[in-house]
């Protein structure tokens, strides 16, 4: 990605382009797959299953019909999150880790803007620690 700065009343932005339009599909691919929590959980069951599951054991996991469990396979393997594998009449579906860090190198953008906006911390260490209600005695 290619960063730039745009100056625009008196506001600094900063737009992130992609470096070719296939990164960007590969972003939007990744993202759209992710967006549905169904998804979000075959990744989990799979990747708390050393990375690798059968199609019927996680078609058994889950409540969905088989013909929904399958299309959220499909999507997750087109945006390259997931392969399958064909061992005899088993699919296998493993992980695609390198797609997966996608998701983390576009969240870097965000951890850099927290650190540079609290001043070398991030957001959660440079919040102040609440005041007590207590009432001090006053001395004499």
């Amino acid at each position: 990605m290619v960063l730039h700065n745009i100056q625009q009343y008196g506001l600094i932005l900063l737009v992130l382009k992609p470096a070719s339009r296939v990164h960007a599909d590969a972003y939007e691919a990744v993202f759209n797959a992710l967006a549905h929590p169904a998804r979000r959980r075959i990744l989990l069951t799979i990747h708390f299953n050393q990375g690798a599951m059968t199609a019927g054991d996680l078609a058994a996991m889950f409540v969905h019909a088989w013909q929904t469990t399958t299309r959220h396979l499909q999507v997750l393997e087109k945006a390259g999150l997931l392969r399958h594998e064909r061992q005899g009449r088993m699919r296998i579906y493993r992980l695609e880790r390198k797609q997966l860090a996608l998701v983390s190198d576009w969240l870097a953008h965000f951890q850099g803007v927290a650190k540079h906006r609290a001043g070398g911390k991030t957001d959660v260490q440079n919040k102040k620690k609440p005041r007590s209600n207590s009432v001090k005695p006053q001395s004499a």
